[in-house]
């Protein structure tokens, strides 16, 4: 059975529109313009696992009709990344049973520290979550299908942030901005390369267009999604500027892995 991979949100850290309303150069009545914090989910027959818990979860899980979360994966400890844990409980009432999260140690401390009442039980608060160490590799079944995890530390500014490889097909990197030479081999022969892409100029924290069609030109996957996209990015405008192998993201596109 193939795995759907779904771009719950492909904005940047204030979203499109802003909360004032503003949409820099997009277009507002192109709908593939409003963007959502990203998060991302991997969804077999039985399990759905999301990547990181945007801002904007709540809305995300609603207009793509998710009804339970097994397992998070989380890329970074960012606002942008993490502030919509809380949307998790109603999965752990739901099904009984405190929810996996699966964070590198400088993350999980992070959210241990900022949403302690998520970890551990508070008066008449019960914990929602279970905080897992995450492995260079996690192997997940789900009945004959398996679903293998890989984790690979890139660079996002001075921090680390984390790449997620899928089966081996599929790669999702949403806050990078450097992945060190002796990793593209993780990179090779994809299906799909999810990845960074801010904005057109040079940024200190993320890739930028010409970082992109730089690292893709190296590790040629088969096609390319650019994801993380500010204000400044147009949908259609910057659809006309790549080839046919490279697209922008929209919120709630899904590939088959």
């Amino acid at each position: 059975m193939s795995l759907k991979f779904t771009i719950l949100g492909c904005g940047s850290s204030l979203g499109i529109p802003r909360i004032d309303g503003y949409y820099g150069n997009c277009d507002p009545k192109n709908k593939k313009n409003i963007r959502s914090r990203c998060s991302a989910l991997i969804r077999s027959k039985n399990l759905n696992i999301l990547i990181d818990t945007s801002p904007d979860l709540k809305s995300q899980l609603l207009q793509n009709k998710v009804k339970n979360i097994d397992k998070v994966f989380y890329t970074h400890a960012h606002a942008d990344q993490t502030h919509g844990i809380n949307e998790l409980r109603v999965f752990t009432l739901k099904n009984r049973k405190k929810i996996p999260i699966y964070a590198d140690l400088i993350t999980k401390r992070s959210l241990q520290k900022t949403f302690g009442y998520c970890f551990k039980d508070y008066k008449n608060y019960p914990s929602i979550l279970d905080a897992k160490t995450l492995k260079s590799k996690h192997i997940l079944k789900d009945m004959n299908t398996k679903i293998v995890i890989k984790s690979l530390k890139v660079h996002h500014g001075s921090i680390k942030s984390i790449c997620y490889i899928i089966n081996d097909k599929c790669a999702y990197a949403p806050d990078v901005n450097k992945i060190d030479y002796k990793d593209l081999k993780h990179l090779k022969n994809l299906k799909y390369f999810i990845v960074d892409c801010l904005r057109y100029n040079y940024h200190s924290t993320h890739f930028n267009l010409d970082d992109v069609l730089y690292l893709i030109k190296k590790i040629k996957p088969k096609k390319s999604i650019l994801t993380n996209l500010s204000n400044e990015i147009d949908y259609n405008e910057i659809k006309k500027k790549l080839p046919n192998n490279i697209i922008p993201a929209y919120d709630g596109l899904t590939v088959l892995i």
